[in-house]
């Protein structure tokens, strides 16, 4: 089977682009011997928040419902935050380190629309990219903020289709959590599931149309 022709090339940022467990040293300093416990914790409740907003009609931006995820897992391991601390592992999520293969791979596919799309808001997405250098490497940043409907809603998706003017068909949706590919399958766009910790796929009838370790092979797309 022929693959379609991919006009957009389209990544989720959190876990895809960049290491969300790069906190935990930040987590240790603070917390010691219990990072790698906070860090676990925030990013689960960072994802658990969105969807129990979404499904209770509740929406708030990503960058409180991290703010208000981070409380819950410190509390959950017996500590408290200083207001210090709090705004240094927040400004930590704008430092989070990208995969070593990113800055190639998006040189690479150089000529074709390259796009994040991620249910982050723009204070946290912009400087994110920014401090990566990577922001030259993207011809535009797409947050569910537009419509307030986080992923994995159709809704959200749409946003990619009105703002880069192309059909579902000719998008290759990219992104290494199993929901949002199975979302994005959903809606009709061709997915490649970055799967970087060689999990199974998801039982929710929507397999990715491909699933690759690490960026790397989403590059047998422009053949």
């Amino acid at each position: 089977m022929m693959k379609p022709e991919i006009k957009a090339f389209v990544f989720d940022a959190y876990g895809t682009l960049f290491d969300v467990h790069s906190v935990m040293e930040k987590c240790n300093e603070y917390f010691p011997e219990k990072g790698e416990k906070i860090s676990l914790s925030w990013r689960k409740k960072q994802i658990e928040y969105f969807f129990i907003r979404q499904l209770t009609g509740n929406y708030k931006p990503f960058h409180i419902i991290t703010r208000d995820a981070l409380t819950y897992a410190v509390k959950e391991q017996g500590e408290s935050l200083s207001k210090q601390q709090e705004d240094s592992l927040m400004e930590s999520y704008n430092l989070l380190t990208p995969y070593d293969e990113v800055t190639s791979v998006l040189e690479q596919l150089e000529g074709k629309k390259r796009v994040v799309f991620s249910n982050g808001s723009h204070q946290m997405l912009d400087p994110l990219i920014e401090q990566a250098s990577l922001a030259s490497l993207f011809s535009d940043v797409l947050s569910v903020d537009e419509t307030k409907q986080y992923k994995p809603t159709p809704a959200s998706y749409n946003i990619v289709l009105n703002k880069l003017n192309v059909r579902r068909e000719e998008v290759l949706f990219m992104s290494s959590n199993g929901w949002d590919i199975s979302g994005a399958k959903s809606f009709g766009f061709n997915t490649a599931w970055i799967n970087r910790n060689g999990l199974p796929v998801e039982e929710l009838d929507a397999a990715p149309d491909k699933i690759y370790h690490d960026l790397r092979g989403i590059l047998e797309w422009l053949e």
